[in-house]
């Protein structure tokens, strides 16, 4: 399966952004998927996932939690990310990623345990 990431741009502060990840087959529930982000000379952080067997459950780092929304779409093969209340500290390359191993919790959160990533969509949150 391949992913494919969309919906980056310019956003002034305060502002949203809905990125999209299309997958190029279905992928299934028990797998994960998340949303992770790069900014300039930092490390690569989880941002938002839902984990294996999730239930509706959802997990997201603390500086995003309440103005960040991860969603899927089973009927577009998609998985997005509702960005809103956008502060500077958003910056950076965004990526889409899911693992053809099992993650339950708040593990869905790392990044090293994905093995299938999206090409990153840069987000700018700048006035």
């Amino acid at each position: 399966v391949q992913l494919q990431a969309s919906g980056g741009g310019l956003a002034q502060p305060g502002g949203s952004l809905r990125l999209s990840c299309s997958f190029s087959a279905s992928i299934a529930d028990h797998y994960p998927l998340g949303w992770f982000r790069q900014a300039p000379g930092k490390a690569r952080e989880g941002v938002a996932c839902i984990p294996s067997s999730s239930r509706g459950r959802t997990f997201y780092v603390p500086s995003v939690k309440g103005r960040f929304t991860i969603s899927r779409d089973n009927t577009k093969n998609a998985v997005h990310l509702q960005m809103d209340s956008l502060k500077p500290e958003d910056t950076a390359v965004y990526y889409c990623a899911t693992a053809q191993i099992l993650m339950y919790g708040s593990t869905c959160l790392t990044p090293p345990q994905y093995d299938i990533w999206g090409q990153g969509t840069l987000v700018t949150v700048s006035s």
